[in-house]
């Protein structure tokens, strides 16, 4: 299947012990690419917990489902929002990269504001198992004062934007994946984009391996603690 359990977890299985490495090399090689090594760490975990939701989907375990949906939540509406502003703010020469914490900011007010929610209000994140994806749907608090369409629009800006405006490469060509796999799941997984969207992130995010395994080994920490 092209979406499952095993889908879900043998990405897992893949990237967090990489990640992981991938965090120990950025250490060792260029500290102000530690943030974006360890995006491969979350997107990971967030597999995980997606794996552990298909797990309890077949033992029809109505409470392991609602528990591991809402951590898989938290990376789709809170880490991701937040992290890749503040990883791009690291990766930025000091000149600039103050902008980028207005990203982070905005960001984590939008994914707390849908996020927070369900865990106030039965029902609001409902958890629908198809054939081969998994569609997270519900409620969210911004459906109240704007269409759906406009909260994902913010969404993915803050996301998108920092990668797009970034004066480094690495992060421009991760941010032109991750545009790809928006017009992906909007031309062909709009049942359940949410989950699609994060597996295609997940996929995406093996080019940041790529490029932490690609750094040259020699450099010491001492030559970039100015930027942290």
């Amino acid at each position: 299947m092209c979406f499952s359990a095993e889908a879900s977890l043998t990405a897992a299985a893949a990237l967090i012990p990489a990640g992981v490495i991938g965090v120990h090399r950025a250490y060792r090689t260029n500290p102000s690419y530690l943030a974006f090594a360890a995006l491969p760490v979350l997107f990971g975990l967030q597999q995980l917990f997606e794996g552990f939701v298909w797990t309890a989907g077949s033992l029809r375990n109505d409470a392991w489902i609602e528990r591991f949906s809402l951590a898989y939540m938290f990376f789709s509406w809170l880490a991701w929002p937040v992290w890749v502003p503040l990883m791009t703010y690291f990766m930025e020469p000091c000149k600039r990269r103050y902008i980028y914490l207005f990203f982070a900011i905005l960001g984590g007010m939008v994914g707390a504001m849908q996020y927070f929610p369900y865990f106030a209000h039965d029902g609001w994140l409902v958890t629908t198992f198809l054939p081969h994806a998994i569609a997270y749907q519900g409620t969210v608090l911004f459906d109240f004062i704007m269409q759906r369409e406009l909260t994902y629009a913010v969404y993915l800006f803050v996301i998108i934007a920092p990668l797009a405006t970034s004066s480094d490469r690495n992060a421009q060509i991760f941010g032109l994946l991750i545009s790809v796999v928006v017009v992906v799941v909007f031309l062909f997984f709009r049942y359940a984009y949410i989950s699609v969207f994060c597996f295609g992130g997940a996929l995406a995010s093996v080019y940041i391996l790529h490029v932490i395994f690609a750094q040259p080994p020699a450099q010491p920490v001492e030559a970039h603690s100015a930027r942290w």
